[in-house]
């Protein structure tokens, strides 16, 4: 029986192939289109796309050719080509705006752009295009069957965008730029008021406002101690119980000390 079916699955792939060669070397569009119409059913979608490609300028314009480019741009999609998926499909609802997959192919061409969106130590050019779309996509279909992924998905953009700015601002600290460091957690705390690593930034500000007040000048000296305890009460006003409590508590003693050679 096996070697039936194997007999069986030999012979189909053997007639596909031929069918395939023909259609590639055949000069009629019908053939062309029936074959790679085959090959995406059958999920050979890059021996679909190389015949979607040859037929494509034929069909440009013409009242079948929307069958036609939703296949050629869910081939692309498939074989993960994200970039020129993308294209495709936001060329697709660009150019059928009463299809019924006008909707489906949105989503889909935004979430191309999710796809292409690297880890968050590389640059986000490509996040930030992801969020654009994808939220854009949430504004056009509010009521869309899929609305919960692209939630999903704009949650995690969003967080992938603010765990970089939480890096760089960190890495002026690590790098012991303390002026830089205070401008970018301060940037980073009013551009991401809910960001999850809120916690973490406040008690960054304040080992920065701590450093810089602690080795400043004479003359900017108070100013900056003053900050730096304002800094701290902002940390404890936020979580009294936090993690850094034992460290931030001996960088307050030390501020608080300093403070006290302005009062005599």
């Amino acid at each position: 029986m096996n070697k039936v079916v194997s007999f069986l699955f030999i012979a189909f792939l053997l007639i596909s192939c031929s069918e395939y060669q023909k259609a590639l070397k055949s000069d009629d569009v019908a053939v062309k289109s029936e074959a790679a119409n085959k090959m995406y059913e059958a999920g050979k979608y890059a021996k679909a796309i190389r015949l979607y490609e040859q037929i494509a300028p034929v069909y440009k314009g013409k009242p079948n050719a929307e069958r036609m480019f939703y296949f050629y741009s869910m081939s692309l999609y498939k074989s993960k080509q994200y970039y020129l998926a993308g294209y495709q499909l936001e060329n697709f609802v660009a150019s059928y705006p009463k299809s019924e997959k006008r909707e489906e192919a949105a989503f889909f061409a935004a979430e191309c752009f999710y796809k292409l969106s690297p880890e968050y130590s590389l640059d986000q050019t490509d996040t930030n295009k992801a969020l654009d779309k994808m939220q854009r996509f949430i504004d056009i279909y509010p009521e869309s069957q899929f609305l919960p992924q692209a939630n999903v998905y704009v949650k995690e953009l969003r967080e992938k965008l603010e765990k970089k700015a939480f890096e760089i601002a960190k890495q002026y600290n690590t790098i012991s730029d303390f002026k830089g460091a205070l401008k970018a957690f301060e940037n980073f705390l009013a551009d991401y008021p809910g960001t999850p690593f809120k916690e973490q930034a406040l008690f960054y500000r304040l080992d920065s406002a701590y450093k810089l007040a602690i080795n400043s000048v004479e003359s900017k000296k108070q100013e900056r101690l003053t900050y730096a305890k304002n800094t701290y009460s902002n940390l404890i006003k936020h979580n009294a119980q936090t993690e850094y409590k034992d460290e931030a508590d001996k960088m307050l003693a030390e501020v608080e000390q300093e403070l006290q050679k302005y009062t005599k």
